[in-house]
């Protein structure tokens, strides 16, 4: 058997479920009804994002808790249409509540891109990428 090269959900541990729960519906995501205290679920394009304690989270998969280092090795990224909603998006999620790590600049593969921290530091790139179209349903399509 192959396993399918799909995401259907991306879970965040964090310190706080109603705090982040509050900057992701501040930034203007859908949020799902059936969240609970204990998780919050919100759509994206093609998959969700859940929200779960960080010790639950960890217990659940077997792995040890605790606090991660300032940088765990991974980075979630948000493509849009243009420069514009780039920086725009940027300073949505700084004013929601999350810290800036990057500015957006003009980056040496021909995109436009910058860095925020949600709050438990979770980093996301918001990029403008000439290369990658964007679908109708908010897809990226990577030739």
């Amino acid at each position: 058997m192959r396993v399918p090269a799909r995401i259907s959900i991306l879970t965040l541990g964090v310190e706080d479920v109603a705090r982040s729960a509050a900057f992701y519906a501040a930034l203007g995501w859908d949020r799902c009804a059936a969240s609970q205290e204990s998780i919050c679920w919100f759509r994206t394009a093609d998959s969700y994002l859940g929200l779960y304690g960080r010790e639950a989270l960890a217990s659940d998969a077997h792995l040890p808790a605790g606090r991660p280092s300032r940088f765990g090795g991974i980075t979630l990224a948000i493509n849009l249409e243009s420069e514009d909603a780039v920086v725009a998006a940027l300073d949505a999620a700084v004013k929601a509540g999350g810290t800036l790590l990057k500015p957006a600049v003009k980056v040496e593969w021909g995109g436009f891109s910058g860095y925020f921290a949600d709050p438990d530091g979770h980093p996301w790139e918001v990029a403008f990428n000439p290369f990658f179209k964007i679908g109708e349903d908010g897809r990226i399509h990577i030739p």
